[in-house]
């Protein structure tokens, strides 16, 4: 009888090209969300209107939507880190000229919009790109570690990316955070370009790009596990995502700075990287789908705690804990996506799928702008912490396959 095979909670950080991804990933990450902090205060600071931060989401999710499945088709013909790099070096370019309205000064918010705008073109390559580079740096295998390695970096740096920018910005200004993020993004571009491997599979160039369009689509539509814990992830973080109010939060209702504002922004990937270690580590998850489920949830009762807390350290407690169970439907639902779609087709089903998480940040951010605009902002935490939770038991009822689904090979 043989021995079974020890797991190795490290065995995709063991492939150097998969270390060099990933130190790439983190240093982008950290990048794009000091950004993220610094446009945020920059424009509430201007108009002190939750509709304006609203905005600024909607100005990167329009571009991001329409783009993305015609990035999904290049990113499958072509070199995935080449899109990559392509992408990376945009965004670079959008940062330089945030660097250069800066410095300029002048009240007026709409050419910042207009810089988001094409940083949401970059993204809708930059996604599935990175997603189906990742996916051919491992053996399928090592897919479930390799994702929840991926996710840890990812969280680490959302930890450490906003706190910086909220520090930055509150002692040393916007122009320095954007200098700071401009060198974080060239080093990013370095980490990638040291990335070297042989693509494993290409899709057939005959097709037309609507026919390559539509396989994806159809691909996604026949698989109702994969379906389902898209819908799942997209309605939960459409209704139940409070980043874009964080300013206001952190102004007019905690009273903490834009300091306090970083520490909000960062407290959800704080938890979230507590809990892809601890996933890394674990064997195999068992009852995925029920975890799903029950962790998406727990997603919008943490919403609901933030949403009516006054106190600025229970605020935090709140978000820490929406990160930790959130990074449970990432993995599950990445590790899902990675293991069933074949290689040819995972550039465009993954731009399918950013269409449903990436883009529902963004969309996400708008619905809480208009909303806030409407009800105020913390009844729009609320209501859209209990709308999540109407979504779980709607996607409960209609997708018994996913909430029966049990160990994930």
């Amino acid at each position: 009888m043989t021995a079974p095979v020890p797991h190795d909670s490290y065995a995709s950080l063991r492939i150097p090209n998969y270390r060099w991804y990933v130190m790439s990933l983190m240093l982008m990450t950290i990048a794009t969300h000091i950004q993220g902090v610094v446009v945020a205060w920059q424009v509430y600071a201007v108009t002190h209107d939750a509709l304006s931060l609203g905005l600024i989401g909607l100005a990167e999710a329009l571009p991001f939507i329409a783009t993305a499945l015609y990035a999904g088709h290049v990113v499958d013909r072509s070199d995935r880190r080449r899109v990559m790099l392509s992408a990376l070096w945009v965004l670079l370019a959008a940062t330089i000229v945030l660097l250069v309205l800066t410095l300029r000064g002048g009240p007026a918010v709409w050419p910042f919009y207009v810089v988001i705008f094409v940083t949401g073109i970059a993204r809708s390559f930059l996604m599935p790109a990175r997603t189906a580079l990742g996916a051919e740096l491992v053996p399928r295998e090592l897919y479930p570690n390799a994702v929840a390695w991926r996710s840890s970096t990812w969280q680490f740096a959302a930890v450490l990316g906003p706190a910086a920018g909220g520090m930055l910005y509150g002692f040393a200004g916007p122009a320095v955070s954007y200098a700071v993020d401009a060198g974080l993004l060239v080093a990013g571009i370095v980490a990638l370009g040291r990335v070297h491997h042989a693509r494993r599979v290409i899709a057939a160039a005959g097709a037309s790009v609507r026919e390559s369009l539509a396989e994806g689509i159809r691909w996604v539509r026949s698989q109702p596990i994969v379906l389902g814990a898209m819908t799942l992830d997209l309605f939960s973080v459409l209704f139940g995502g409070a980043t874009a109010l964080l300013p206001i939060f952190a102004a007019d209702i905690l009273h903490v700075g834009p300091q306090g504002l970083g520490v909000l922004r960062a407290a959800p990937a704080a938890g979230a990287v507590v809990m892809s270690v601890v996933i890394a580590h674990a064997p195999p998850m068992q009852r995925a789908g029920r975890s799903l489920l029950v962790s998406v949830a727990l997603f919008g009762v943490c919403m609901i705690g933030f949403g009516i807390s006054r106190t600025f350290w229970l605020s935090i407690v709140l978000l820490v804990a929406s990160g930790m169970v959130d990074t449970v439907s990432v993995v599950v639902r990445s590790t899902l996506l990675q293991v069933l779609t074949p290689e040819a087709l995972l550039g465009r089903v993954s731009a399918v799928n950013a269409i449903f998480i990436g883009s529902s940040n963004e969309v996400g951010e708008f619905e809480s702008g208009v909303t806030a605009r409407l009800l105020g902002a913390v009844r729009s935490v609320v209501l859209g912490g209990m709308a999540t939770l109407g979504v779980v038991g709607l996607t409960a009822w209609r997708v018994p396959s996913l909430r029966r689904l049990g160990e994930m090979n």
